[in-house]
């Protein structure tokens, strides 16, 4: 057998195994700055986060805007929710929370707190619907074989609508940081949920002709409501695809200075005061 051996390329000879592994083990010098580009700060295989905003005020308008026209009555319709506990469960709780989640992972904390307690809401409420939960039946008697007819049931629900408006106080003074869309949301919803905690009240204190005119009351505030969410949810699909219409929503970010801002200009002010 032959020591040496030749690789033949376009009929011509490279030359010996020695020389052929002498021209492979040569080595190349890179400058140390491409080295660190290349290997040490590789670039992101994805340039952001995806936008959860859109995900969870999803999840708010298909379960608010078909509650709101039951609550109205609209073709007869039953305006407790109970019909559609499947869609509180999965659009109002599963994605609202899961859109909260992930403002958690962006940093947005505002937007995670609403997503977050706006979906334990509707998972409150259906699990308050939901038989297997025994709500309304802990409130059954000789007198009230189904429990739903006990006033004391309404009296003591009353008290979670009522949490909710001062919630949703709350949200509503510190969404006057962000847009006029969501500010009119949020005093919308604070509207709603003072009708609805005294839709329960006048129940349970037995007024329920009352009660039927301030459930109605609370479905209109929340079509208003839920006409802001739609169009947010509709601001936000448009720039997910850069469509080249930008709807307004009103921002209120430079009224209202942040206490970032004031600190900012109180450390300029003072620096200039030194000078």
């Amino acid at each position: 057998m032959a020591t040496t051996a030749h690789i033949e390329k376009a009929g011509g000879s490279i030359g010996t195994d020695e020389r052929y592994i002498e021209n492979l083990t040569r080595t190349a010098t890179i400058p140390t700055e491409l080295f660190d580009n290349l290997y040490l700060a590789p670039k992101p295989t994805a340039r952001a986060f995806a936008n959860p905003t859109p995900l969870a005020l999803a999840g708010f308008i298909m379960t608010t805007t078909p509650l709101s026209m039951q609550m109205i009555g609209w073709r007869g319709a039953e305006g407790t929710g109970a019909a559609s506990v499947g869609i509180s469960y999965f659009f109002g709780g599963l994605l609202m929370i899961l859109g909260g989640m992930l403002e958690f992972v962006i940093g947005n904390t505002f937007s995670m707190v609403v997503f977050t307690c706006f979906g334990g809401f509707w998972l409150a409420s259906s699990a308050t619907l939901t038989p297997a939960f025994n709500a309304i039946g802990h409130f059954k008697t000789a007198d009230f074989p189904t429990g739903a007819e006990n006033p004391q049931f309404y009296d003591t629900f009353g008290f979670f609508y009522l949490s909710m408006v001062f919630l949703c106080t709350i949200f509503f003074i510190c969404s006057l940081r962000t847009n006029i869309v969501f500010a009119g949301v949020f005093i919308g919803l604070v509207i709603a949920y003072i009708l609805l905690t005294a839709t329960y009240w006048s129940i349970g204190l037995g007024y329920h002709l009352l009660a039927g005119k301030l459930q109605v009351a609370a479905g209109w505030v929340l079509l208003f409501v839920v006409a802001g969410g739609w169009w947010v949810f509709t601001v936000g699909m448009l720039a997910s695809v850069d469509f080249p219409i930008n709807l307004p929503v009103g921002d209120l970010s430079g009224y209202i200075k942040g206490a970032s801002h004031k600190k900012a200009q109180a450390e300029r002010a003072a620096s200039s005061a030194h000078s």
